[in-house]
């Protein structure tokens, strides 16, 4: 007696005398969270801390070109604008919506913007204005770190001291975004953030660092940003 003849095969997936294979899971995507932190390196204080909103749009394009070597795509600057807030004289702020939708967002009324690629020939101190990846094995998201320092004497042209009560001022920042290399010149890309906060003031007397952090996550196991 042939014993091995009563054997069923096993991990066939047989139906109807055909084989299923097992098809790969390509309905997974992408999760992109943003997190801003300004704050003084000299004396600690924190200005600012808070989550912003990521254009979808322009990021997809953007991972995009820089996966297929595009010459573009890559987080290149950030800028800074004054357009996203009003203050009544009562001192109530209203904040706008920030722009996510819509290939040609902008902020609203930028005023100003530094470069942060580290390898940029634009970029004169990348020692404090750069990009790190960072990533732990194992995990299924990765971190874009952003740094950017606006020292005691830049921008060029603003207030001795920060105690204005002009908040049009054109350095009383309440907006900013990371906008992407386009392939020809600096501050020219796509905006891919932006964030909307409450008017801060960049003076001569103060230096503040922005820290802006973007995550990318798959769409299982999914972990929140500190």
């Amino acid at each position: 007696m042939n014993k091995t003849a009563d054997k069923k095969p096993i991990n066939t997936n047989e139906s109807n005398g055909n084989k299923k294979m097992n098809k790969p899971n390509e309905t997974s995507g992408l999760l992109l969270q943003g997190h801003i932190k300004i704050h003084d390196p000299n004396t600690g204080e924190v200005l600012l801390n808070k989550r912003n909103a990521i254009h979808y749009e322009n990021f997809s394009l953007a991972i995009a070109n820089a996966m297929s070597n595009g010459g573009q795509g890559w987080i290149s600057e950030m800028a800074f604008g004054n357009g996203g807030t009003s203050v009544d004289p009562t001192g109530v702020i209203t904040y706008l919506p920030t722009n996510t939708s819509g290939s040609n967002s902008a902020l609203y009324n930028q005023t100003y913007y530094k470069v942060v690629d580290p390898n940029s020939v634009y970029n004169l101190d990348p020692t404090r204005n750069n990009i790190q990846i960072r990533h732990t094995t194992g995990t299924v998201y990765s971190d874009i770190f952003v740094t950017c320092t606006l020292d005691y004497g830049e921008p060029s042209g603003q207030q001795a001291f920060d105690n204005t009560t002009n908040f049009n001022d054109t350095f009383v920042f309440d907006e900013l975004g990371l906008k992407v290399w386009n392939g020809n010149t600096v501050d020219a890309g796509n905006l891919i953030t932006h964030v909307i906060f409450h008017p801060i003031q960049k003076s001569l007397n103060r230096l503040i660092q922005i820290d802006y952090t973007v995550r990318i996550q798959t769409l299982t196991n999914l972990t929140s940003q500190a």
